[in-house]
């Protein structure tokens, strides 16, 4: 990842990105901030990226719960 979060970064808020890429960026994210180096408004634009990529992987995870909750309750009521 480059020095700014423009280009292909600023597309993922117009589609939902995988978890995958999510958790990825997220790590990422993370990662630059924990080094530090960064001017003070990169930082809190890191965070708030940060907060809408953990928000996002939050959303995946509940989603997949939901699924396999459903999953479950189905095949209870058949048994």
């Amino acid at each position: 990842m480059g020095p700014t979060m423009g280009g292909a970064r600023t597309r993922m808020t117009e589609e939902k990105p995988t978890y995958e890429t999510a958790r990825e960026e997220l790590i990422e994210v993370v990662r630059r901030l924990e080094t530090g180096g960064t001017t003070l408004e990169e930082s809190l634009a890191l965070w708030e990226r940060g907060e809408k990529l953990a928000t996002i992987c939050q959303e995946w995870l509940d989603g997949a719960r939901q699924r396999l909750d459903a999953a479950i309750e189905a095949d209870a009521d058949e048994s």
